[in-house]
């Protein structure tokens, strides 16, 4: 059986930057053509109902917001043990139910081997649709370290062509 990954993003896109995480899943759809083994998933504020998209999976991306106490706009990249997988001090704007998520796929037996979270340091968590200037400054930087994970991991994909972009988007970028 071939590697099976989802790469989940995670967030509410009506508070600015905490929606970074489907903010990034939307662009890697829009921009990248995947193998079939890779799911893109738009994770929202799902919690435990993303344990299905899980369930089996031999490694698995999270990508949100992270409270790092750093620069707006510095991105982290935890692994495994390095997530943390119980309700201590707020680390990321998704951690209880990123814990929650962790703690119940272990308890099941489902945990993936490999779980990594890539984050970004969010400027502002306000209402609004639109990323902060850090993070929008950054975005490029982020989707870059999300590719660089995925070659690691083995998984060839392609970048679209700028029409096939506006074809998905419905608008040119």
């Amino acid at each position: 059986m071939r590697n099976r990954i989802s790469v989940i993003g995670l967030g509410n896109i009506l508070l600015q930057d905490e929606g970074v995480g489907v903010h990034t899943v939307r662009a890697l759809k829009r921009d990248f053509d995947f193998p079939e083994q890779v799911t893109l998933i738009d994770g929202g504020t799902l919690g435990l109902d993303l344990l299905p998209y899980i369930e089996g999976m031999e490694k698995v991306l999270f990508v949100d917001a992270l409270e790092l106490k750093k620069e707006p706009g510095t991105i982290a990249v935890l692994e495994d043990g390095e997530i943390p997988a119980t309700l201590h001090p707020v680390f990321s704007f998704h951690q209880v139910g990123l814990a929650d998520l962790l703690f119940a796929s272990t308890f099941m037996g489902m945990k993936p081997p490999k779980t990594v979270l890539i984050g970004i340091q969010p400027e502002r968590i306000e209402t609004g649709l639109a990323l902060s200037e850090a993070l929008n400054k950054n975005f490029g930087k982020l989707l870059q370290t999300i590719l660089e994970k995925l070659r690691e991991w083995g998984v060839a994909f392609t970048e679209k062509s700028t029409r096939e972009r506006a074809d998905v988007s419905g608008h040119s970028i």
